[in-house]
């Protein structure tokens, strides 16, 4: 029997960049085949000819034996092919039932629209789901992470016989993601074949069957996810052995405390939050989503104001009710939506590492020292190892790996003492999160106090020196980084619903 896809000898050119290069892929009907790689590899543009968005300029492509070339998304939908893509395409002034059958609406009689039937049909998409949104609410009004389980949902409407989900648990919390894996195998039960691909290799041995590796627009190879040391996989990806040395937490008892938060309160989001970081210290934030992390992060740098609290930078208490405060008081924030916060995607590097820090370039009468821009965005791109073309490269083609980088170099460059870092590792390989594991601890070890917001529990006890831990919008507690804590006891504490840490100095 044919595999519902089989792509042989795959090419695709841009202009000075030949991004795919003989690419092999084949996937059988009932199974999640991982497509794995590091940012660049041509993951995405070989999921993009199958599913319409581009055309191949070489090669075969066949949907359960016959040749085919879909030459626009809808086209490839109607040969069954779904794709839930990492950048989200919704529509933020429209409702969730709105966005899940657009273009597709019930309709009454002289065509108008059916509201009841519309959200009684997303009602039943979710059911499966375990999906507690309302059809109702505005897209724009929902968290990135439910965001994504409507383009999620929005895929699974047009039953689709592949479904493409890249990066599809990128902003998700792991209650989450085992739900989502429990809809990925109900459909692989089906007879949908799943093309699945994630940067978090743990993923790998929950929900794959295969796994093909790309580096550098070319195949690797194809080898079974659950017989392969991830190891193995990993070697694959980026050509070399990818070793994470096991966390050494310093003893900073005696260093000083270069933030205290307390009493920090916002609505219903936030409820009497107190802690300290010291200098040279990275302190992880973990917990489910709703649990208040993000919520804490933007109201201690000013992008929301708070209710009631206290925030005192190297003992002395500082007035921040907007952005700007923040960084006047050295305090930087990378966002974990680094395209609508982070970044201004349709100007250069060089541009967007001097964003935080124009008064440092800019000459009596207004003029830019573009000479000091250049040199200044050439440094940070030799120290960070961002992959570019050039310092004038716009951002939105970078990959989202190297578009990170540019957003921890804008803070470097501002010289700040205390960073956020909001799920800095959201969309990016292995390789590239290996290199901002080891970034963040020099910056620590430089003396800098780190904060750092994930989802990925791993990630967190992984970096943390100490990790404090939310539910529902409280502190919870606040445990010893390194072997001292497990998952477990993490996941105890974030869902720890009616506890409230009381403040600690440290």
């Amino acid at each position: 029997m044919a595999p519902i896809v089989s792509m042989t000898g795959i090419e695709k050119r841009f202009p000075g960049v030949h991004a795919l290069k003989n690419v092999q892929f084949d996937l059988e009907a009932g199974e999640v085949h991982a497509l794995m790689g590091e940012n660049g590899a041509g993951k995405s543009t070989l999921m993009k000819i199958l599913s319409g968005i581009y055309s191949r300029d070489g090669g075969d492509l066949q949907i359960e034996g016959r040749s085919v070339s879909p030459d626009s998304p809808r086209a490839a939908q109607d040969l069954g092919i779904g794709i839930i893509h990492q950048e989200l395409s919704l529509m933020n002034d429209l409702t969730v039932a709105q966005n899940i059958f657009i273009g597709r609406e019930p309709r009454k009689s002289f065509g108008r629209l059916d509201e009841a039937a519309l959200n009684a049909q997303t009602a039943e998409i979710f059911a499966p789901m375990n999906l507690t949104l309302d059809p109702k609410a505005p897209v724009g009004s929902l968290t990135i992470a439910r965001q994504q389980m409507v383009e999620i949902a929005k895929a699974l409407s047009y039953r689709s016989k592949v479904l493409i989900m890249d990066e599809p648990t990128a902003a998700l919390n792991e209650a989450e993601i085992a739900e989502l894996f429990v809809i990925i195998r109900r459909l692989r039960a089906e007879g949908v074949g799943i093309v699945y691909i994630s940067h978090k290799m743990d993923e790998l041995k929950r929900i794959a069957d295969r796994v093909t590796v790309m580096r550098d627009g070319e195949y690797v190879g194809t080898v079974d996810a659950i017989a392969t040391p991830i190891n193995q996989i990993i070697a694959m990806m980026v050509g070399r052995e990818v070793k994470d040395d096991p966390l050494d937490v310093p003893d900073l008892s005696q260093a000083e405390i270069a933030l205290e938060v307390r009493g920090l309160s916002r609505g219903r989001e936030i409820h009497d939050v107190s802690f300290s970081v010291r200098k040279g210290e990275i302190l992880g934030f973990a917990g489910l989503m709703g649990a208040g992390r993000t919520e804490v992060a933007r109201a201690i740098f000013g992008a929301d104001l708070r209710d009631a609290g206290d925030i005192r930078v190297h003992g002395q208490a500082v007035p921040i009710a907007s952005p700007s405060d923040a960084v006047r008081a050295g305090i930087g924030y990378l966002s974990e939506d680094r395209k609508h916060f982070g970044l201004a995607t349709g100007m250069s590097l060089r541009d967007n590492i001097a964003l935080a820090s124009m008064h440092r370039f800019t000459r009596r009468g207004g003029a830019l020292n573009d000479d000091a821009m250049r040199d200044a965005a050439q440094g940070y791109i030799r120290q960070l190892g961002i992959r570019t073309p050039s310092d004038t490269q716009e951002v939105r083609l970078l990959s989202g790996g190297n578009q990170q980088k540019v957003v921890i170099a804008k803070w470097l460059l501002r010289d700040c003492d205390i960073l956020i870092f909001d799920e800095p590792t959201r969309g990016i390989d292995v390789g590239a999160k290996s290199e901002i594991y080891k970034l963040l601890e020099e910056l620590a070890a430089q003396g800098k106090t780190i904060i750092v917001i994930s989802s990925e529990l791993p990630e967190i006890m992984r970096l943390s020196h100490r990790i404090a831990v939310m539910c529902e919008g409280r502190l919870t507690g606040i445990l010893q980084g390194g072997t001292e804590t497990t998952q477990e006891d993490i996941m105890k504490l974030a869902t720890q619903r009616e506890a409230a840490m009381q403040p600690t100095g440290t």
